[in-house]
């Protein structure tokens, strides 16, 4: 894969234009695309973790090549042949490099719209180094047209930048969850350093250390880096604010605030000591107060070391190693397939952004300006199975994306994941436990939007003070949105009292 690592002059220069995006989420935000310089445009603009409007209609997988860590987190539990569990750390199968770039191909050849490999565990992938670099190798030699991203926890970074350079690794991910010692202490309990083991602060200072040197060589290589953080409440929420700060002073691209995932079965030290996890709304309010700093990633999945397909679904299933054995792939002719459905893609989304800029250069009344604009804001929640469209049935939902209406316009706010409660035409509202966790999930949300509902959910909805909404099937998300917002506004639920009213009926959910 030939892609250019910037000399240093030029990293400034690229830097400076991406840092005078609006803050909010810069790399993420359609308009805020738009005004990023073409040379990084063309690096995010169809990667589904660095554009939230590319996560609707790009693919990426990852390949579990590492299985050592040099760090232990309170918050992580890696477990191996694990099918039935959704997040970072967990795989069913561990791959040599061989093996990885053979799924690799066989993925690409089978899912044409797939244009990102990660490599993000089960453990670091900078500590299996050899493990690593030997698949990067072989994937830029044998499918020169993927893009290759690594996420690490930074304590290996800093010896391993000239070598990510090397291999054209465009896109690095770093998770860096505080900037204060005492801070780590609570969350990192060892780390294995020149070959020994380290304990609290001390270990703390090293990792804080090493993450942000990597971080520093990453940007002035002109490697576009982003920082996930997890959000553990009473222990770094409050502190993100400071590391978002830091973090884009030093050139990062991106931030992505992550909630803990805390339950017990997971079998994290966190999760059998009771620590909570963040509620939506406090993760939403940490987001929004980093975004001064920062710009913010919204769309994450905190997806597996072995995730297939687009954010928010996992196709593993279809290509573990023995179904892939028995296909016959032709990577040459894949690479063809792909280029067209990647071309009419980013037609497609060029299209769209040129329909934004031509709206905002003429003096044509919009939805947005004919609202008035002390109208509060309103949540809602839209199923979707990708495309930016409005096309999921709400009881085949995996998970809802909520968005926020305002008279300013339309903006991703998160994901909220669910029991899918139907499964079948047949067996619709049976399930009825999934059911009232898929409403107790859309708490705060005033309408959710889908392709069709069925009576019951439909019922239980309403009793709840949430609107189901099912007029506008397969049309684009944000439009559809701001269409819903305005009869709102236009009926009158959005002045103070209606909003009063809509408050308490969704607190007694």
């Amino acid at each position: 894969m030939q892609l250019t690592v910037l000399g240093q002059d030029e990293s400034k220069e690229e830097t400076a234009a991406t840092s005078s995006c609006a803050s909010g989420s810069c790399g993420s935000d359609n308009d805020q695309m738009s005004a990023l310089p073409d040379s990084i445009r063309d690096k995010v603009k169809n990667h589904p973790c660095y554009s939230e409007e590319a996560h609707h209609y790009f693919a990426r997988m990852h390949v579990a090549v590492a299985p050592a860590c040099n760090i232990q987190c309170h918050y992580c539990n890696r477990k191996y042949d694990c099918s039935n569990e959704s997040r970072p750390g967990v795989v069913s199968e561990v791959l040599t490099p061989e093996e990885a770039v053979m799924k690799t191909k066989a993925v690409a050849a089978n899912i044409p719209q797939m244009t990102v490999l990660g490599i993000a565990g089960p453990g670091d992938p900078l500590a299996n180094p050899e493990r690593t670099f030997e698949t990067f190798r072989m994937l830029s030699e044998q499918a020169p047209d993927i893009k290759l991203c690594v996420s690490t926890n930074g304590l290996s970074l800093p010896d391993s930048v000239e070598e990510l350079a090397k291999h054209n690794i465009d896109h690095v991910t770093i998770t860096i969850n505080c900037v204060d010692p005492a801070v780590g202490a609570k969350i990192y309990p060892w780390i294995y350093w020149n070959n020994k083991r380290i304990y609290g602060e001390k270990a703390a200072k090293i990792l804080i250390a090493q993450q942000q040197k990597g971080l520093e060589m990453l940007v002035e290589r002109g490697i576009l880096v982003k920082v996930n953080s997890v959000m553990i409440p009473g222990v770094n929420d409050e502190h993100l604010k400071e590391v978002s700060r830091i973090v884009k002073s030093k050139g990062a691209f991106l931030h992505n605030v992550m909630p803990l995932i805390s339950e017990a079965e997971h079998g994290t030290f966190f999760g059998i000591m009771g620590q909570r996890g963040p509620e939506p709304e406090e993760l939403q309010d940490l987001q929004d107060a980093c975004s001064g700093d920062m710009n913010m990633m919204r769309h994450c999945r905190q997806c597996r070391a072995d995730a297939v397909g687009l954010l928010g679904e996992d196709r593993g299933e279809e290509f573990t190693l023995d179904k892939i054995a028995a296909m016959d792939i032709d990577y040459n002719a894949a690479m063809k397939t792909r280029a067209v459905v990647h071309a009419g893609i980013l037609e497609e989304l060029d299209e769209k952004e040129a329909k934004r800029s031509r709206l905002a250069a003429v003096s044509v009344p919009t939805v947005e300006n004919t609202i008035a604009s002390d109208l509060r804001p309103a949540l809602m929640a839209v199923a979707t199975s990708g495309g930016g469209l409005i096309n999921q049935h709400f009881g085949h939902a995996t998970e809802f994306l909520i968005y926020e209406a305002s008279p300013k316009g339309v903006r991703f706010i998160s994901h909220r994941k669910v029991d899918q409660f139907c499964v079948g035409d047949d067996s619709c509202g049976e399930k009825e436990s999934a059911l009232a966790g898929s409403i107790r999930a859309l708490s705060g949300c005033e309408a959710v939007l889908c392709s069709k509902i069925g009576y019951e959910p439909w019922s239980l909805l309403e009793e709840a003070g949430i609107v189901p909404n099912g007029e506008h099937a397969m049309e684009p998300i944000e439009e559809a949105v701001m269409e819903v917002y305005q009869e709102m506004a236009a009926s009158g639920v959005l002045d103070e009292a209606a909003a009063e009213t809509s408050s308490a009926q969704r607190a007694s959910v």
